[in-house]
């Protein structure tokens, strides 16, 4: 199991390079990858990122509910999307006003925000073997998967909310453990 790298490490704002080798190595970086995500729990992950866990390399895992095996994308490209977007939606925590929901990420703790993100996405991928794969994936999946490829080109979530001129807000937890929101004044 790996530790998570947190904010303001600079693994998380850099480009990752691909995988070459198909290995033992590599099983075993997926596989402490897997025992990080599956540890998560306040908030429960649903995707990690290699450079979330200090790897620079391009690799993302994602589990999208608590009933789905987590799955690992290796070299993975966008090569397709719809041009309708969508308002983030995450996987538990609601935005202080009515209908719309918050995107966080494990490296940013607490600090949540709206991304509009594309509804749909055509990902090609490698496997732990190096074999190549195609999926589309839409809704909550599509927004997991287009996190994940920021955090691989470097970029992390926020910068999206201030390029959306979207408002950022800090989670805490109230007396009864529920989570509160605050807006981020900056």
């Amino acid at each position: 199991m790996y530790s998570l790298t947190i904010v303001p490490n600079p693994v998380l704002v850099n480009e990752s390079k691909p995988i070459l080798h198909f290995d033992k190595k590599l099983a075993e970086i997926i596989s402490g990858m897997t025992e990080t995500l599956l540890a998560t729990t306040d908030p429960v992950g649903v995707g990690l990122a290699a450079p979330q866990v200090g790897l620079p390399i391009q690799i993302f895992q994602m589990k999208p509910n608590a009933n789905s095996k987590v799955t690992t994308y290796i070299n993975p490209k966008i090569i397709d999307h719809t041009e309708q977007e969508t308002s983030n939606i995450s996987n538990s925590k609601k935005k202080p006003k009515k209908n719309k929901l918050l995107e966080g990420c494990l490296s940013v703790p607490n600090i949540w925000g709206h991304v509009t993100r594309k509804k749909e996405v055509m990902l090609s991928w490698q496997d732990e073997k190096g074999r190549t794969h195609e999926k589309l994936f839409k809704g909550f999946p599509a927004v997991i998967v287009q996190h994940e490829m920021d955090h691989l080109r470097g970029v992390l979530f926020t910068k999206h909310v201030m390029a959306q001129q979207e408002k950022l807000y800090k989670s805490h937890k109230d007396d009864e453990g529920n989570d509160v929101f605050d807006e981020v004044k900056i």
